[in-house]
């Protein structure tokens, strides 16, 4: 297929933390909010005067800072980010809001905080912790908007002047809403028996908008949805099989690249730092509080671990059967990075139950944070994709 014209400037963004639409951001006076962690109210986070960029590690290589601070026995997402602090590699960010998603992220913003280092030169600069509910109900939202409104809300008006009112918080919805009808469009193109985006590319391009003030990426999302309409795919299947990818934080679009690598195409994708539910639209109603609103649907909608109310658990299961139908995929990646607790066990049971009582083939793994020495998964991957093939001639069996 013809290279689509934006992919090398989004690919370019991903190359660093501070990119530069954070850069521009910052120059035009918007304060940088940075976050963890999946369970954060992006909205909340994007008001007028503020964008947010989550925070990843590109191009990892020795984590010895951060595993002498945080033991070789935490998940390599929470060192590394660590490792990066320490280096001075977030020094743009304004504060950091991080709830208490997993313990590991927990310790790693603890030593972000204790070694002082980000915000040494910013007067204003603060960090907040925030808990979050393990149980979708009644409760779990009533602690969820009283974190919210004390650990983002709160803070945000009193150090930078952000007006939080209910009228800018829908405002700032209405951009988010924009955004992920964008990547929910261009997604839709990986439906097809010819698709006309690959993984990689929708991978890159839906991080962005993670990293990135969105408001600075809208055009090009608008101009690529657009190219995406005419654009030619191949005349024949370049792949083997149609594979979804569940699990853990995918915050480097190399393991997309890797696995469609092996001939997969990756066609859908459940991960932290995906689309799904990551890029869903949040619907807003007059007859109750925008914060309220919010929580709820991020609560609700959440696919993390962290949940372990009983209808969560089997709704996760449920979920990625639902996209594993909708995209028609072959077979299902169940990634996590190794010694990430809340997903080891997710990917134990998930990967028992979408192959015995679903039917689709798995593949279940554990995976460094950087793809670079992988070969010994680009091998189990290759593997994968050739038993779905067999199984593909054989009728099924």
């Amino acid at each position: 297929m013809k290279d689509l014209k934006h992919l090398t400037w989004f690919e370019d963004l991903l190359q660093d933390a501070n990119n530069e639409l954070i850069v521009q951001a910052q120059r035009e006076g918007k304060k940088c909010v940075a976050y963890v962690c999946e369970n954060t109210p992006e909205p909340l986070l994007n008001l007028d005067g503020i964008f947010s960029a989550r925070l990843r590690a590109p191009r990892t290589g020795s984590m010895e800072m951060a595993t002498y601070y945080l033991t070789s026995f935490l998940c390599e997402y929470s060192r590394a980010l660590l490792e990066r602090a320490i280096e001075g590699g977030y020094n743009f960010a304004d504060c950091l809001i991080a709830p208490d998603g997993c313990t590991m992220i927990n310790r790693a913003v603890e030593n972000m905080e204790l070694l002082h280092t980000m915000g040494k030169d910013k007067d204003s600069f603060f960090y907040e912790n925030m808990e979050i509910p393990m149980k979708a109900d009644d409760n779990g939202l009533n602690l969820f908007v009283l974190q919210c409104r004390n650990h983002i809300l709160k803070p945000l008006e009193e150090k930078f002047g952000i007006d939080c009112s209910d009228s800018a918080i829908r405002k700032s919805v209405e951009e988010h809403n924009r955004v992920c009808s964008l990547i929910r469009a261009i997604g839709e193109f990986r439906k097809g028996e010819r698709p006309t985006i690959t993984g990689y590319e929708f991978n890159v391009i839906t991080l962005a908008t993670y990293v990135a003030p969105k408001y600075l990426l809208l055009d090009k999302l608008e101009e690529t949805l657009e190219e995406l309409k005419t654009r030619e795919p191949d005349e024949k299947n370049a792949f083997r099989a149609r594979v979804l990818i569940v699990g853990s934080e995918v915050d480097d679009p190399e393991f997309v690249k890797l696995v469609e690598g092996t001939g997969a195409f990756v066609c859908a994708d459940r991960f932290c730092y995906g689309s799904f539910p990551g890029r869903d639209c949040i619907t807003l109603t007059d007859d109750e509080d925008a914060l309220t609103q919010i929580c709820r649907q991020y609560m609700y909608r959440g696919q993390c671990p962290r949940y372990m109310d009983q209808a969560k658990m089997v709704g996760r299961r449920e979920y990625v059967k639902r996209l594993a139908e909708e995209y028609a995929a072959d077979g299902i990646i169940y990634e996590q990075i190794k010694f990430c607790d809340p997903w080891a066990y997710e990917r134990m049971i998930g990967s028992h139950v979408l192959h015995n009582d679903f039917g689709y083939p798995v593949l279940s793994i554990d995976r460094p944070y950087s793809t670079s020495g992988t070969g010994q998964l680009r091998t189990r991957i290759q593997a994968f994709i050739e038993s779905i093939e067999i199984k593909k001639i054989r009728g099924g069996v």
